[in-house]
């Protein structure tokens, strides 16, 4: 039986998600970036002011990726898009220690009022500097069952396993 679902993927400023949904929908990504008005030394230029949607099939589901904007500023647009999800994906630049305590907050954010699966991908696990996922784990201060994935946002095959754990997990 096929499903229409609606996957939210989220995670902290410049975490890598619009990467993620880019990397695997089939379709042209409808983005909201906007130039960055004030920019860090090697920073990107741009920032997603309200959603990234793209669209992938996995198995028999056809995934509706709604990407979230990962600056505070826009988080009137979290609740928006949460509405009717099936799922989420927390997206952690398993680099930028600094981003770990808002992915905590995120997890909270998006549990409060809604029982939907979700896991983490930590992204950039290609990478030297990332943080593996055990201790990923103690860091962001999250509990045993929730899944952490390794995760490379730019390659489709990384992202393709992640939803598919996502969309596995969504009752039918």
């Amino acid at each position: 039986m096929s499903r229409n679902l609606k996957i939210v993927v989220t995670g902290p400023f410049s975490a890598g998600k619009s990467q993620f949904i880019k990397a695997i929908s089939e379709i042209d990504v409808v983005s909201t970036e906007k130039k960055l008005t004030h920019r860090e030394k090697g920073s990107k230029r741009q920032t997603t002011v309200a959603m990234d949607y793209g669209r992938a099939t996995i198995g028999d589901d056809t995934l509706h990726l709604h990407g979230t904007p990962g600056q505070a500023r826009f988080d009137f647009m979290w609740d928006i898009l949460m509405k009717e999800m099936h799922g989420f994906v927390v997206v952690v630049d398993s680099c930028a220690e600094d981003s770990f305590g808002e992915v905590r907050e995120l997890i909270e954010i998006f549990t409060a009022e809604r029982k939907v699966p979700y896991l983490i991908a930590a992204n950039k696990q290609d990478l030297d500097c990332a943080v593996p996922p055990d201790k990923l784990r103690r860091l962001i201060k999250v509990q045993s069952d929730v899944l952490i994935m390794p995760c490379t946002a730019s390659r489709k095959t990384s992202v393709r396993q992640v939803l598919s754990q996502v969309a596995g997990a969504v009752p039918y």
